[in-house]
C-alpha cells in the first residue's frame, strides 16, 4: 500500500556531499516518522537519522551529529538527508523507512526503501 523511492546517491570523494530523497506514496492516512538506516559491508544495519512528521522533532546517530541534517516535506510526504564532510566510513547502502498509518487503519506500520549506494572513496 505504501512505496518509497529513494534517490541521490552516487560515487563522492572524502570530505564532499551528497543528498537523498525519500519520497512517500500510497494510501497513508497519516505519516508518523521518517528516517534513514545504513548498512556497510560486512556490518548490521545502523540507525542514522529521523524526523516527526507531527512536531517536526529530529533524531541523529550521536557520531553523525554536525554533518548529517535530515528535513522534509509534509505536503510531498518526502524527506531528505544532507551528507556534509562525508568520510570513507559512510560508505554504505542507505535505506529509507517511513512509519505510516494507511487508510482506514488505527497502527502504524513500517515500509522500507530499496536501499541507494553511497560510496565515499579518494
Amino acid at each position: 500500500q505504501v512505496q518509497l523511492v529513494e534517490s541521490g546517491g552516487g560515487f563522492v570523494q572524502p570530505g564532499g556531499s551528497l543528498r537523498l530523497s525519500c519520497a512517500a506514496s500510497g494510501n497513508i492516512f497519516s505519516n508518523n516518522l521518517m528516517g534513514w538506516y545504513r548498512q556497510a559491508p560486512g556490518k548490521g544495519r545502523e540507525f542514522v537519522a529521523a524526523i516527526s512528521w507531527s512536531d517536526d522533532n529530529t533524531f541523529y546517530a550521536d557520531s553523525l551529529k554536525g554533518r548529517f541534517t535530515i528535513s522534509r516535506d509534509n505536503a510531498k510526504n518526502t524527506v531528505a538527508l544532507q551528507m556534509n564532510s562525508l568520510k570513507p566510513e559512510d560508505t554504505a547502502v542507505y535505506y529509507c523507512y517511513a512509519d505510516v498509518i494507511v487508510e482506514s487503519r488505527t497502527d502504524y506500520t513500517r515500509y522500507w526503501g530499496q536501499g541507494t549506494q553511497v560510496t565515499v572513496s579518494s
